[in-house]
């Protein structure tokens, strides 16, 4: 499996319709799942190399529609790191607060420093998703967020923020499935909103919206990738072999002892 077939190459034309949701990269759901306990004891040791040397931070961003597994990879990314050097964020209605300020506000105020990792469940991304397919503001503002959105991007890289911008690819049939099972499970009641249909209703225009996101905003330093999510063996398996490469090709190093401390024996 080549995780490159699943980048979304820079100024090049997407289109969702290329990627299979169903895509397993040709591999076995108990064998997958094996490797994955080894990528995560992997993924701890990277973690705790990032939080030692504390010159990067990590930003996993993760967009996707209604029920394609945001909270599920929050968890299993959360079980592979130490907690303590991890911060999730998940970005609800705008308060009136943070309307009061321009959209990356927020956002900007909860990126990780140096040393740890941060999960935005949903992010930026809302301001050209749901505030374009729902109208919220007009074409005229909306259509300019996606300049915003590169600048702000390159900012935080140029200052040592990794970026893994991670689009969960389900498809239509994949959504129903599970929305009726949050509402058939007393357990999944609580993740259900009547707000998820008037969505799936938009299914189309939410669709056009992230793939001209996907598009527009897929840079050599910050780059999109299109995560098949209908096996959520294989989302879990493909995004952490992601991670994993983005941590190595850092080259991250243990601090050295202190000066004047090397050569002390303790009694």
């Amino acid at each position: 499996m080549k995780t490159e077939w699943y980048l979304v190459k820079p100024g090049k034309k997407m289109s969702l319709a290329d990627y299979d949701a169903n895509d397993n990269g040709k591999l076995e759901k108990d064998e997958t799942n094996e490797k994955l306990l080894k990528l995560k004891q992997e993924l701890n040791l990277l973690q705790t190399q990032l939080y030692a040397d504390r010159c990067y931070a990590l930003l996993i961003i993760l967009q996707g529609m209604d029920t394609s597994g945001k909270d599920g990879v929050c968890k299993q990314v959360v079980s592979a790191f130490n907690p303590q050097g991890v911060q999730i964020t998940s970005f609800k209605v705008p308060t009136a607060i943070e309307m009061a300020h321009d959209f990356t506000w927020r956002v900007h105020r909860v990126v990780p420093p140096h040393g740890m990792v941060g999960i935005f469940n949903r992010s930026h991304y809302e301001d050209v998703l749901v505030q374009r397919v729902e109208n919220i503001v007009p074409k005229e503002v909306w259509s300019k967020r996606y300049r915003t959105i590169n600048d702000f991007e390159k900012m935080l890289t140029d200052n040592r923020v990794i970026l893994c911008k991670f689009y969960l690819h389900i498809d239509q049939e994949e959504q129903r499935l599970r929305l009726q099972d949050r509402l058939e499970d007393p357990t999944e009641h609580w993740k259900f909103n009547i707000s998820d249909l008037k969505a799936r209703a938009k299914w189309d225009e939410y669709r056009k919206a992230y793939e001209a996101a996907l598009m527009r905003c897929s840079t050599d330093e910050a780059p999109w990738y299109v995560i098949p999510a209908n096996r959520k063996w294989f989302r879990n398996y493909l995004i952490a072999s992601i991670l994993k490469e983005r941590l190595q090709a850092l080259d991250l190093r243990w601090p050295p002892l202190e000066d004047g401390t090397v050569g002390i024996t303790i009694e």
